[in-house]
Order: structure tokens, then sequence, then C-alpha cells
């Protein structure tokens, strides 16, 4: 039977990083991995650099709709519809704004019996954890079901900051095993139970946040990347954009962070949609992203 692996976490946390360890590590272990991905914006961006790691035939981006309730069909069909393979495992990474545990109530009705139930992986961020202020509650939720949690951003905090963020996991989630990237062993993840923590309701409408995209132009320079970052509002949850810079050959991924960090790195070919700028989070309109984006070219 196949397993079935949801990765899970707030917005910036680290989900991508973790699922291309999983896909390189499952894949040198004899792993056939088939990969969904799920965000409110142009998943296909995000798809497309897995694309050095595994087979473009086995991702699916899942745009525009929210996994854990208006988008559950399309995601149990799309699971239902991914072809047999010897040692063949489903990696799930749900948008960083998910309902975690109606996301895991619902998936597990209605999948094929050749799966096995669902598990969950709740990616945390340490430096960050619980300090989302009015977001906290989701950030909390999002690790009430998970049978594994997976600490990140360790680089930036000292021990006993680390200490007390796993003790508030504990009291939150005291079933789960509790590990970081680099003692993570991929073998055992197909052997991980489902959850049966009880389960603190959380009204997920609270997380349907706007989001929306616009076309990027060449930008003249990196630092154009920057002053956008900032300009926009802190509202605004998650910024990432692809576009070409100067008179660059290549394409440039770009995403400013909910702690306000930017992350500049080359994207792997051409984007399906060309250039963009997608923005998640309350107050993402179009025209705000029109208006921030000319003010910026005019300065530079």
């Amino acid at each position: 039977m196949e397993a079935i692996i949801t990765v899970v976490g707030f917005l910036g946390a680290g989900k991508t990083t973790l699922l291309k360890y999983l896909i390189e590590n499952f894949s040198n272990n004899g792993w056939k991995p088939f990969v969904i991905l799920n965000d409110y914006e142009n998943a296909n961006m995000d798809a497309q650099q897995f694309s050095k790691h595994i087979k473009r035939n086995n991702i699916k981006p899942l745009s525009g709709s929210c996994i854990c309730c208006s988008g559950i069909v399309e995601l149990r069909n799309t699971v239902n519809r991914i072809p047999e393979r010897e040692n063949g495992i489903t990696l799930i990474e749900a948008n960083g704004t998910s309902d975690a545990c109606s996301l895991m109530e619902f998936l597990g009705v209605g999948i094929n019996d050749r799966f096995l139930p669902p598990i969950q992986i709740s990616v945390v961020d340490v430096k960050n954890w619980q300090n989302r202020r009015e977001h906290n509650e989701l950030e909390a939720n999002q690790i009430q079901v998970s049978s594994l949690l997976v600490l990140t951003h360790l680089e930036k905090v000292n021990e006993n900051r680390k200490a007390l963020v796993i003790n508030k996991l504990k009291s939150v989630n005291p079933i789960a095993k509790i590990v970081t990237m680099n003692r993570l062993d991929v073998l055992l993840l197909p052997e991980l139970l489902s959850s049966k923590n009880t389960v603190k309701k959380f009204d997920h409408q609270k997380t349907h946040w706007s989001s929306c995209s616009i076309d990027l132009p060449v930008l003249p320079n990196q630092k154009c990347i920057y002053n956008i970052c900032q300009a926009l509002p802190k509202s605004i949850l998650r910024v990432k954009g692809c576009t070409k810079i100067g008179n660059e050959k290549d394409y440039t991924f770009f995403e400013r962070k909910p702690d306000g960090e930017v992350f500049i790195r080359p994207f792997n070919g051409v984007p399906i949609t060309d250039s963009k700028l997608l923005t998640i989070g309350p107050g993402s309109t179009p025209s705000l992203l029109q208006k921030t984006l000319k003010t910026i070219l005019l300065i530079d």
C-alpha cells in the first residue's frame, strides 16, 4: 500500500525546503514520489523549482483553492488518479494558511484502498513560533494532528529558545515526535501512524485571506526587489515573484517571508505563466501591487 504524507506549516516555515529533502532522499533510496503542491496563487511557479529533483509528470500543482475545504474534492480526485507504481509514495504540500486538522479529517475519506491512511508532518519555524500575533491560533492549529514535527530556522536561536518552543509544542501535541531536519530519517516516515491527538476546533474561515498576482516587467536591478518587498504592507504575509533582472538571460525568483526577510535566488527554467508578482494576506489587491510597482520603478 502507498503512504500519503502531507506537509503543513505556517507561511515561510520551510515546507518547500523539507519537501525537496524528502523527494531527494526517497528517490535516492529507491522510492518513486508523486508530489502535489497547493497554493492560493500560481502553484506552477513552485512546481517548476522541483524539476531538477523529480520528473514534471510526477508533480501536480493545485492553485486558487484551499485544499482543507473548497479544494478537498480536487485533492482527493488528484490522489486517486495517481498511477500505481512499485515503491510509490505521495507527498502533499499544503498552502501556509491551511487548517491542518480539517485537511486530515477530509482527506481521510474517499481515498482509494491502495493508499494507507494519510499522515501529517508539520514544519515549525523555531525562530518565529507563536510570534504571529493574531495568527498564533492558526499556527498552533497546524501541529495538532501531526505525527511528526520538524524544527527549522534554528541557526538564529539559542538553546533556551529551542527548549521553550519544544515545551510549547509538547503542550499542544504531546504525541508527536519532534526532530530537526538533519536528524530526519525518511525511511521511517511511511511507518508513522496517523495522529490520535485531541483536536481543538478552529474557524478556518479566518485563514481565507485574499491573494492576487500581476505581471512583472524586467526590473533594472536587484534593489528594486528589496524596494518592492519593503513597500508592501506587513499585513501581506507572503510576497513571491519571478522575473528577469537587467540584461540577464535567466530568470530570478524572490520571496518575502512573514518576518520580513527577503530571499533572492535563480529560477529554474522559464516560468510557465511568465514573470509575476504575487501576494498572500489581508490587503492583497492588484491595484495595490500595480501602484507599488509603479512607484518603485519611478524611483529607480
